[in-house]
């Protein structure tokens, strides 16, 4: 994947959860979501990494992101948004990228 278009994407992603804030119920649930996808990444790939690690594991995200969000809690409705969820938390986490740069 691209960087620039992953973070655009990832950008995107957490203006879609901002967006909800007006519904404190659903913002709640979605920033709960958005620390599971953080402690995934924190795992996969590590606390030192660069934007273009970070845009190859988020390639894949859709996928491992809504099964660590299933897991996390499995009486939970599906969760309807996981690419906003996923891409918020790629978002917040690719601050502590070496070559992160605003």
């Amino acid at each position: 994947m691209d960087v620039e278009l992953a973070r655009q994407q990832w950008e995107d992603g957490s203006r879609r959860v901002e967006a909800l804030r007006v519904d404190a119920r659903r913002y709640r649930t979605l920033l709960e979501q958005v620390d599971v996808v953080l402690g995934e990444l924190r795992k996969r790939v590590g606390q030192t990494f660069t934007l273009r690690e970070l845009a190859d594991a988020y390639d894949s995200a859709d996928d491992w992101a809504r099964y660590a969000v299933d897991v996390a809690d499995p009486e939970a409705p599906p969760p309807p948004d996981i690419p906003a969820v996923a891409g918020a938390a790629f978002h917040q986490y690719a601050r502590g990228a070496t070559d992160y740069r605003p």
